[in-house]
């Protein structure tokens, strides 16, 4: 134990005000996820209302805007969040201050194109974030992040004139090309020399295929689907989640969220690659849920007790009530999948459905579950 005259131990004018100042940034960070929150509880409301059930709100328009709601207005405002603690620059947070205003102005009714251009605004500065980092780094899978911010950007433009079947690819592109990326950086130890450069042309081709759907869609979305089911494939092989699945603990469950992710987007794609533009709503709500859902919120779930902390300064640490969000998932996404898309049987699309709003809202609970119990621990 350290003397009690230790100089170490004074504190100065400047040491407080450095104190003050950290003290303010994590409050200040958790503010910015508020509106992911808001984007978050109005998307599971209009998915609610889209599989015919009883909903807390009932708007008119919530409904057409549920997918982008869901993709840029909560995933895209949390993936800027991180990104801009990354960058460490005040004006990164205008990319998930944007994005979260977005998804705000299209909870509470505002027309359209006024979230179409706060999302569009957000996602170029989240290219911004992006271009900034990659000049520290110059390593390929922050170019693969800047080309998902890319089909963020376009997603949220083209939604100006286009419906979300018609632009699908480039939301799909910005989901699996973040995560992608960030996997490939996790597992850089295990990866041949040739992996980061491999990883972009798979990125690039990815945002070609979007491109492509927009004058030849079913030849894009049979494209899209080839490259993904590569692409997941190889993120298989090489991502370290095979060997500490079978470690207990924290790495067991982002393990086994990570393996359930890759199983729906290989399932997602393998529908696009044999139908090409999906022509029947079961093809086309296991191709979208199982990107979306399987993949993006499995990924979700994986990532939350790592990245949360981070962003916002409080231990999480692992309790078993962490599963209850990914095996309810898992659970909603068979029942409707494979009893409702594939068997026909609405009862059980619509039992499925309701559960996977039941998991996206056990996530956030066990959050804070998690970090309340950090904090009793602690006093």
């Amino acid at each position: 134990m350290a003397p009690a005259h230790d100089p170490s131990l004074k504190t100065t004018p400047r040491t407080r005000a450095v104190r003050a100042v950290r003290a303010v940034r994590a409050p200040s960070r958790a503010w910015l996820m508020l509106p992911a929150a808001l984007s978050l509880l109005a998307g599971l409301d209009a998915a609610l209302m889209l599989s015919g059930v009883a909903a807390p709100v009932h708007g008119a328009a919530l409904p057409g805007r549920h997918g982008v709601l869901m993709t840029l207005g909560f995933l895209g405002t949390l993936i800027a969040l991180e990104r801009a603690v990354a960058l460490r620059a005040p004006w990164g947070y205008a990319a998930p201050g944007l994005l979260g205003a977005g998804g705000v102005a299209l909870t509470i009714g505002l027309p359209a194109h006024v979230g179409a251009v706060l999302l569009a605004d957000g996602s170029a500065a989240l290219l911004a974030v992006y271009t900034l980092l990659y000049q520290r780094q110059h390593d390929e899978s922050t170019a693969v992040e800047a080309l998902s911010a890319v089909a963020a950007t376009g997603a949220a433009v083209l939604w100006l004139r286009l419906s979300i079947a018609e632009l699908l690819l480039w939301l799909v592109a910005f989901v699996v090309l973040t995560i992608a990326a960030e996997r490939v950086e996790l597992a850089r130890l295990h990866l041949p020399a040739r992996a980061g450069r491999l990883l972009l042309a798979a990125a690039v081709l990815v945002l070609a295929t979007a491109v492509a759907s927009l004058a030849w869609p079913d030849l894009g979305d049979r494209a899209a689907g080839a490259v993904l089911l590569v692409l997941t494939a190889t993120l298989v092989v090489y991502d370290v989640a095979r060997r500490t699945i079978r470690l207990p603990g924290l790495p067991r469950l982002s393990a086994a969220a990570l393996l359930c992710g890759y199983v729906w987007l290989a399932v997602a794609a393998v529908v696009w690659l044999y139908a090409g533009t999906p022509t029947s709503q079961a093809q086309y709500d296991t191709a979208v849920h199982g990107v979306f859902l399987g993949f993006g919120m499995s990924m979700v779930i994986a990532h939350a007790p790592v990245i949360l902390p981070a962003v916002i300064r409080r231990p999480m640490p692992y309790r078993r009530i962490q599963w209850a969000p990914l095996v309810v998932l898992q659970a909603s996404l068979v029942i409707r999948i494979f009893g409702g898309n594939a068997l026909g049987n609405e009862h059980l699309w619509t039992t499925g459905a309701v559960l996977g709003v039941i998991a996206l809202l056990l996530l956030p609970v066990t959050v804070l579950a998690s970090m309340l119990t950090a904090r009793k621990a602690a006093r």
